[in-house]
């Protein structure tokens, strides 16, 4: 399951974060990730435990916390703390698999990666390359988006970020773990839960919506871990 969410911060917000990011003291992405990814990763990224990184990464929290879109596919019951990384001058991510557990301070508790989310900072016409690429069941995945928008996809996909060849390709990244950790299962949850809403702008709360939203319920119910 791939789901674009756009427009999750303003233009006003993406603006502020690139003035703050632009005079930011980055450092070699290659220190947050392990020895495999180690040899594929080139590019930069803000400090995990930053005060610039804290900083801005609550305001991508707070605005996931009012997407009603970013809860209905992900169905958070934890997200780690938002970094940022640049990609410039042919940096680039080869394929690779998000690590299926991730520490999470202040605190070191444990944070199982069912769903990876980027947000892009920077709009397409501003550099060239930079592609997210995911690979699934479904087949192959270019991802480029607008300033402001967030790419939501299941951890355990293959994939991979083309080097950047002009410009600065700058996004936050970070890792949900899920009430429900079986991506069909959010899939099919996410699916249902729209036809509702959809049904619901139609017909209003009538006997079949009724229905159909505790069959909802009853399923997250049986399938959710929280």
């Amino acid at each position: 399951m791939m789901l674009h969410i756009p427009g999750l911060l303003t233009p006003e917000q993406v603006a502020n974060m690139r003035s703050q990011l632009n005079a930011a003291n980055w450092v070699d992405g290659r220190e947050s990730v392990g020895d495999q990814g180690a040899q594929v990763k080139r590019n930069r990224q803000l400090p995990e435990h930053s005060p610039l990184a804290k900083e801005l990464g609550q305001i991508v929290l707070d605005a996931l916390a009012r997407s009603p879109l970013f809860f209905s596919a992900a169905l958070p019951q934890r997200t780690c703390p938002p970094l940022f990384n640049s990609y410039a001058d042919g940096g680039h991510y080869g394929n690779h698999v998000d690590g299926s557990m991730r520490r999470v301070y202040p605190g070191g508790q444990w944070l199982r990666t069912d769903v990876s989310s980027t947000l892009f900072l920077t709009d397409p016409d501003e550099y060239d390359g930079g592609e997210l690429i995911v690979e699934d069941t479904y087949g192959t995945h270019e991802v480029k988006l607008p300033a402001g928008d967030l790419i939501v996809y299941p951890s355990t996909s293959i994939h991979r970020v083309e080097p950047v060849t002009r410009g600065a390709r700058v996004c936050s990244f970070f890792w949900t773990q899920s009430m429900v950790r079986d991506d069909g299962r959010r899939s099919m949850l996410l699916d249902l839960d729209r036809n509702i809403q959809a049904l619901r702008a139609r017909l209003g709360d009538c006997e079949e919506t009724i229905g159909l939203t505790g069959h909802y319920h009853n399923l997250l119910r049986q399938w959710s871990e929280a």
